[in-house]
This record gives C-alpha cells, sequence and structure tokens, in this order.
C-alpha cells in the first residue's frame, strides 16, 4: 500500500484511508470504504469516503488490506519506574506501534510500586514525554503489593490510575480482598486480580502432569487458579464490586466465569496470547523462554480458551508482555525468571487462529479493542464518528519471521523466536499521527 508519512511531532493534517476492509467490531461494521480523519478524531466512516469524495486530503491507499481500531492492551509490564534495564515506555510503546497497539495499560509491579498518586502523575507525565502509544497506568490495589492493607483506590482513581490489580501475586487475605471490591465499587473501579494459590503453586515452575513429571520439574496445579478464582466470585456477589480476572489458562476457569457470568455478576476475564498458541510441550527442552505464569497448560485447556473467545465468555486478549534480560532467562528452568515480551507479536500470534478457521476476525478484533475499551471506559477501540483517530492497517498475508534481534522491544524474550506468522500491521496511527509505517 501508499501513504504519505507525516512527522509525529507535527499537528495532525487531515488524513483518508480508502479502499480499505473496515472492520469494526463495536458496531459490527465489515464492508469496503475508507476512513477520515481530521485533528486526531474520526471525521467521517464508511463506503462513501473515496479518493473522489476526500478532495486534495492526504490519501492512503489500504487496497487489499483491513483498517480496524487500534488494539488495547491492558496487560504490560513497562519497566519504569525502577526497571529501565528491562523495558522503558518508550521502548514498550516503540514495541506497541509495530504490532498495531495504540493503548498500553501498565501493571503497577514497578520499583517503587505504584501505590501513590504521585507515581501514578510520573506514569502519565512520563509517558507524555516519550511514549508513542496512549499509556494508563494500573494502581496497586494494596500498598506495596503485600496484600495486607488496602492502597488509597479513591486518591488513586481520582489521579488517573484506570484499573487496579495486585501484580504477579493474588491477594490471600479473603478480608482484604472483600475491602478492596467493596471499596472500588463505589469508584466504578475495576479490580484486575491475578489467580493463583501461593501455597500450592510454591515451588512450581509449569503445569503439573505428565510433562512436568517427566522433565522433572515441580508443577502448578490448575486448582491454584481455580480456588482463587472460586473465592473472588463469591466476595463479588457479596460486594458488587466490578471484577476483571486478568489471565485464566484452562477450563474449569472457563466454566467458573460462564457460571458468574450466568447469574449476572458483573465478572469478566481476559487470556494471553499465549494460552491461546502456545502449550506446555513447547518447554520442550527445558526452553525457559515458554516459563511464565500462569504456566502453559495442557493442549486440552488451550483448545477451551480458544472457545471461550470464540463463544465471547472470554472478554479480552492481552499480551502479557513482561520483559526479562538474558540474566534472568540464561538459567536452568527452574531457576529462571518467569514472563515473555508480547506486544508487537501479539497481533500476528492472534491472526493465527484466523488464519486456522477456529475465532473470527470480528471476535478477536473485539476481544483486543471494544471490549477492553468498554471495560476501561475509554473512547478508543471503535471506528465511529468522533472517536480518537487511533488505528491500524493490517495486511492479513503478510508472511513473515520473528528475529528476536530485530524486535523494538528492549528485551527479547519471546517465545516466538522463529515462529512465521501470516500478517501484520503496516500502518499504526495514533491521534491521526502516522507513529509506524513498515516501509520505513
Amino acid at each position: 500500500m501508499q501513504a504519505s508519512t507525516q512527522d509525529q511531532r507535527a499537528p495532525s493534517r487531515p488524513f483518508a484511508l480508502v479502499n480499505a476492509r473496515l472492520i469494526d467490531p463495536f458496531s459490527g461494521l465489515d464492508q469496503m470504504g475508507g476512513v477520515l480523519i481530521v485533528d486526531g478524531t474520526i471525521a467521517d466512516v464508511g463506503p462513501h469516503i473515496t479518493e473522489d469524495a476526500v478532495g486534495n486530503t492526504d490519501i492512503g491507499d489500504c487496497s487489499g488490506c483491513v483498517v480496524g481500531p487500534g488494539l488495547i492492551d491492558m496487560l504490560v509490564s513497562a519497566g519504569e519506574p525502577g526497571q529501565e534495564h528491562r523495558e522503558t515506555l518508550a521502548t514498550a510503546s516503540r514495541a506497541a506501534v509495530a504490532g498495531g497497539v495504540t493503548t498500553i495499560v501498565c501493571v503497577p509491579n514497578t520499583d517503587p510500586v505504584i501505590d501513590d498518586v504521585a507515581l501514578v502523575d510520573f506514569i502519565l507525565r512520563r509517558a507524555r514525554d516519550t511514549a508513542l502509544v496512549n499509556v494508563h497506568p494500573m494502581a496497586a490495589m494494596t500498598k506495596g503489593l503485600l496484600g495486607e492493607e488496602m492502597s488509597e483506590i479513591g486518591l488513586l482513581h481520582d489521579a488517573g490510575a484506570i484499573a487496579f490489580a495486585n501484580g504477579k501475586t493474588s491477594v490471600a487475605s479473603a478480608r482484604v480482598m472483600r475491602n478492596v471490591l467493596a471499596y472500588a465499587k463505589d469508584f466504578d473501579a475495576l479490580i484486575v486480580h491475578h489467580l493463583e494459590d501461593a501455597s500450592l503453586s510454591q515451588d512450581g515452575v509449569m503445569n503439573e502432569g505428565e510433562v512436568a513429571t517427566r522433565l522433572g520439574l515441580r508443577g502448578v496445579p490448575t486448582a491454584a487458579e481455580t480456588i482463587v478464582l472460586e473465592r473472588d466470585i463469591r466476595l463479588v456477589e457479596l460486594t458488587g464490586g466490578r471484577y476483571h480476572a486478568a489471565q485464566i489458562s484452562c477450563r474449569a476457569s472457563l466454566d467458573i466465569i460462564r457460571a458468574a457470568k450466568a447469574q449476572g455478576l458483573p465478572v469478566t476475564c481476559g487470556v494471553s496470547i499465549n494460552h491461546l498458541t502456545l502449550n506446555e510441550n513447547d518447554i520442550g527442552p527445558y526452553r525457559t523462554f515458554f516459563k511464565m505464569k500462569p504456566p502453559l497448560r495442557a493442549e486440552d485447556d488451550r483448545r477451551a480458551m480458544i472457545e471461550g473467545v470464540a463463544s465471547g465468555d472470554i472478554d479480552v486478549i492481552v499480551s502479557a508482555h513482561d520483559p526479562r534480560g538474558a540474566e534472568g532467562k540464561r538459567r536452568p528452568f527452574a531457576e529462571a525468571a518467569d514472563g515473555a515480551v508480547g506486544l508487537e507479536t501479539l497481533l500476528a500470534a492472534a491472526l493465527r487462529l484466523y488464519h486456522n478457521g477456529e475465532v473470527e476476525l470480528h471476535q478477536l478484533s473485539q476481544a483486543m479493542t471494544a471490549n477492553p475499551a468498554k471495560l476501561l471506559g475509554l473512547k478508543s477501540g471503535r471506528l465511529a464518528k468522533g472517536a480518537p483517530a487511533d488505528l491500524m492497517v493490517v495486511d492479513l498475508a503478510t508472511p513473515w519471521m520473528v528475529e528476536p534481534e530485530l524486535l523494538r522491544s528492549k528485551s527479547k524474550n519471546t517465545p516466538f523466536d522463529g515462529a512465521r506468522f501470516e500478517g501484520r500491521a503496516l500502518l499504526t496511527l495514533v491521534a491521526g499521527r502516522l507513529v509506524y509505517n513498515y516501509a520505513d
């Protein structure tokens, strides 16, 4: 495709993307047409937006491509503050735009922990100064992520925290978790919880089962996830607080979520792209880039996650982007750090499910745009008049191979090292500005 390139530092000029397949999961739009962008917002969209109709406006000819809302990734470890050697907001945003991601939500397990109003303000200011994408911080639901004392949820919410999480640890105390949910309800704040019973997962490094036994590694049972989820659902019943399971990874958890939704409870859930496209067998000869939390599960659980996305019972797909340096990964499997980068490969890995005929394109888009936007109260995530012009132009057929050294993330710990993908973002626009062009 051809497109004029705009300087991202310059004021956004009127711009039109034409001859595209328009996909908007929010409205159900799926037809040929174009998008007119003025002053950073979508001024018009539809089949009537053609090259002839927009006059002298800058044109991007998107023949053979899909134009849709930019992805919203609501589970990203961005490094700042305190872990800049792993990632920064600047490097994370460069990886994001290369993957069609226009909004990232940062988790609070930084150093220091984002449990103070000043740190929320720091993230927002730092993002404005250095990031190419929209950045929203989650704040800690408990002070220091220790699970012992509730943080100042009201003040943090007013300061700009978009949701509340406890990092990669679960709140063990049911009393504290109940208080968090009850208090957050007063602000209509979303609680995003990691599911892991520490006593059951202690010293576990991969999924419990035959593969772990064969490799001689201590396993983590799926019950470590479902026990916490079951408890949390009961607490949602008590409090009415908005609850989002950050990542589910097994069929039993999906059944619990379905039952909670059938009761009308304000419960949603996410799944990482890793748990949709990989399983425990990929660990193979102790490959540490496949070590993550929750661990990669059995193939039946992976199939269940795909079914959940296809049925709409799983609301959100995330990258679970968690950069780790060589010093954390180049170690024996049991001692290696968990986590994988994923911002740049999120879209392409998700398209595997589309090309395999397992999930429709609009369902994938909904789980990565409209649904997270709705959960977080964002105006983006849709192709509609007045919405922010946060967009991606995707060629569904472009073949490419993942070469870790070319990834834009500061860390290179990708489980897709050497993977061959079909489809990628060619252009990414944030507030109408062209921030990524694959041709450059």
